[in-house]
């Protein structure tokens, strides 16, 4: 569902990425406007995905991603044993509090993309046998976790859609009144 995005100061190339990213964010965020915490864990489709999981799994890709580019050791390790688990809540875990940890990992982004001179700065992908062993810039991962955001937050219009019958757009609407 598109957004306005609010206009960058003129130049301003990283916040021009920031909003868009910002407004992928919020796309997902309004699929979980007015949810319960059993329906967001429910998987109502032919997908194992439910708003819970989606909202876990782009914090982490979000997080991950930045700790890449930061050259700094991921916080969470994912391989074939644990992939799982960042598509669902464990032990603990809430909605609420996965909400409050991407708000967090969100204004890091923010903060790490603003800290650097330019976008053209350069960052190494990890090994993997999907990636090529060469550098990226910061550019590319704003567009890369704008790509990622807009993939999830079509799942999550489909998976909101199918829990009750609410789309994008009342949604925006809804998240409008309520002043959130």
């Amino acid at each position: 569902m598109p957004t306005l995005v609010n206009q960058e100061a003129h130049g301003d190339e990283a916040g021009a990425l920031l909003g868009f990213l910002e407004a992928q964010r919020g796309a997902i965020r309004r699929t979980l406007h007015g949810v319960s915490d059993a329906d967001a864990v429910r998987s109502p489709s032919a997908s194992e995905l439910s708003l819970a999981g989606v909202l876990k799994h782009v914090a982490e890709v979000e997080r991950t991603w930045v700790e890449d580019a930061r050259g700094v050791p991921r916080s969470v390790r994912r391989d074939e044993t644990n992939w799982h688990l960042s598509h669902r809540l464990e032990e603990g875990e809430s909605v609420a509090g996965v909400l409050a940890a991407w708000e967090e990992i969100a204004a890091g982004t923010e903060r790490f993309i603003r800290s650097l001179p330019d976008l053209d700065e350069t960052f190494m992908l990890p090994e993997a046998p999907w990636f090529p062993r060469e550098p990226r810039s910061m550019r590319f991962l704003l567009l890369t976790l704008i790509q990622e955001m807009a993939r999830h937050a079509g799942h999550a219009d489909v998976i909101r859609e199918t829990l009750d019958g609410k789309t994008a757009f009342e949604l925006i609407d809804e998240v409008a009144a309520a002043g959130a």
